[in-house]
This record gives structure tokens, sequence and C-alpha cells, in this order.
């Protein structure tokens, strides 16, 4: 099984990793790692704290001469803005973040309690469990992309960058869409048998699960609502040199809860950033008093990164279910095992 758990607050020593169940045997390399944790930095919009984090992963544990063992993976990445126990305590929370709900569900009065942990620095940790996870996928031949393709409703990248400009200058922050596509996958990850091993349902958490995240399609998405069947379900053909195939793919490469060998094409919507430079109407948790919002460092738009962080759960996810179905021990097993599936279809 493979799984992995992530620990570290936003001003905190450190972020980390451990990965548990990836094979022994996958050649890692440290250097793409980090090229994946400098793509969730970049991005039109992006805050000061992305100027202060050279964000450079360390491996700890679970590799030897740059080959994974079969044990946990211990990835560690160092915080340049160290100063939790420094901060002053805040007690007006912003509205669309954790901040009121955090403090409710944990009996916090300082909100700064909630927001080390909510924040999306905790994504650093899953970009790099992500990267490994895609270096496992390439050994067959699969691949993950992302691609903005929508901020604040503009679509073409140049109004997008005058979209942002115009909300920075008005203290303001900006929301959009991205696509994630996986491509190469195999029929037959997931299962329709049990709601839990439904691929899609797996991806949508997974994805839902990034700050911000409002909302994730797949294929047509709720373009379905405006169509009849006929229309829009991926007729299926043959041909002895490829075997099945679509000459579409508005399922998004799911039927089922299962692949179906074409790409996983997922579109996902992010809200603007919750903190807003003119800080909107909240309540002192200690006075009940009104007051404004806490105004802490922020983005003004951070889709572009928030792509990589999906690009990096999807590749989990895949990798998690490449697994399932192909699982071994080691690298060269698994391959074993893959290599027969492909044969038999």
């Amino acid at each position: 099984m493979l799984r992995f758990l992530t620990a570290g607050e936003s001003h905190g020593r450190c972020m980390v990793a451990v990965l548990e169940g990836m094979p022994a045997g996958l050649k890692l390399d440290l250097k793409e790692m980090n090229m994946e944790l400098k793509r969730r930095q970049l991005g039109y919009g992006r805050g000061d704290r992305m100027k202060i984090e050279g964000d450079n992963a360390e491996i700890l544990s679970g590799v030897k001469n740059g080959q994974t063992l079969g044990s946990p993976i211990g990835l560690y990445i160092k915080n340049n803005d160290f100063r939790i126990d420094e901060l002053i305590a805040l007690t007006n929370p912003r509205p669309g973040h954790a901040d009121l709900v955090g403090c409710l569900k944990y009996g916090h009065k300082d909100i700064r309690n909630v927001l080390e942990r909510a924040s999306a620095r905790e994504t650093v940790c899953r970009v790099a469990v992500g990267a490994v996870c895609k270096q496992f996928l390439r050994e067959f031949d699969v691949s993950v992309a992302s691609d903005v393709v929508m901020i604040g409703g503009e679509t073409n990248k140049d109004h997008m960058k005058k979209k942002i400009d115009a909300a920075r200058k008005n203290l303001d922050t900006l929301g959009g869409m991205f696509v994630v596509r996986a491509v190469g996958l195999p029929p037959g990850l997931g299962s329709y048998v049990a709601a839990d091993r439904r691929l899609n349902a797996r991806l949508a958490g997974a994805v839902m699960s990034i700050p911000a995240i409002k909302a994730v399609e797949f294929g047509l998405g709720v373009e379905y609502a405006r169509a009849v069947g006929s229309k829009v379900h991926d007729a299926i053909y043959y041909a002895k040199e490829k075997g099945y195939y679509r000459r579409s793919n508005n399922a998004g490469g799911i039927e089922g809860g299962m692949s179906n060998g074409e790409p996983v094409v997922l579109r996902c919507t992010m809200k603007p950033i919750a903190t807003v430079g003119k800080p909107l109407d909240s309540v002192d948790i200690v006075t009940k008093k009104a007051v404004r919002a806490a105004v802490e460092r922020y983005d003004i738009c951070a889709v572009e990164a928030a792509g990589v962080v999906a690009e990096s759960v999807t590749a989990f996810v895949l990798a998690e279910a490449m697994l399932e179905k192909f699982g071994g021990d080691s690298l060269s097993e698994t391959k074993r095992n893959h290599k027969a599936y492909i044969r038999s279809l």
C-alpha cells in the first residue's frame, strides 16, 4: 500500500514528508524533485514568501546510492522563514480561511495555531512526494502535466496577466481554473466494485484536499448536463495494432470508476486567495467585537502553483493505483506484472 504523511507549520523549522510503499530499485533524481518544488513557487501573481524560501528537499531515508530501498522515504524541506514562536497572536479570523472554525474545533484563542498548519505551505511536502511518484510513473511511460486555462474569467494569457495586475493594484486576489492531464495509463486502474476504490473518487478527493480548490470535473464535467447521451458517450473501436480505442474522450479517461486507457483529464477550479489587502468584516474571537480580518502575507493569484500541486497529488493517486494493480516489492517485479497485463489485453 502506498501512503504518505506530512508534518510541519508554515513558519516552523521545516516541512517533512514520509512516503511508504514505494518499491525498491527506483532511481530517484533529487535535482528533478527540486525542480518540481521550484515550479510550485512560480507563476504570475505570487507573493513575497516565494522570494524567501529556497525549497530544496533532502532525502533522509529510504534511499541508498540514489535508489529506493523499499523502506519509508523521508523528505525534509527547510523553512528559511522560521519564527513561529516570535509571531504575535491573532484573534481576528479571515473569512474563507480555516481560522475561525479551526479555533472553534480545537479550542484555540490564537488563530496562528490554526493558520500555521492550514497554510498552503504544507503543499510543498505533497509536491516532493509527487515528484517521487512522477519518477515512478515514468518507468511505465505515464506522464502528468497541468495548464492554466482561466484566471478571473479571462482565458487569454495576456489578459490573465492584466487581470492579475489590476487585482494587485486594488489589493485584491483572483482565482481561476487549470487542467491536469495524465497520459499513458493502462485501462483497469481503480475499480467499480466498491465506492472507495473508484479512481475518479480518489482523484477528486486528492485534488479537493488542496487549499482553495472548490470544484473538480472529469472530461466534459458540467457540460454533460446540457447534452443527450448519444452525443457525448465515447464510442468504442478496435484495431489489431492498437487494441480498443476511442475517437473522443468526453469521459476524461475514466468509466465506471476505472481508467479506460484514454488520457485522464481533470478540470479544477480554485477560488481567489482568502487573504485580501482590504480586509473583510470579522469578529474578534476573544472580545466578540466587530473587527477587520487579519492580513497576512499573501499571493494575488496562485492558480499556476495550484496546478503543480494538483499534478503531484494526481501522480500519487495514480502511482497508488498502479501498485494496487501491478504491485511488487521491487520495481522490476512491478514492471514484469505490468508488461504481462499489457500483453494480455
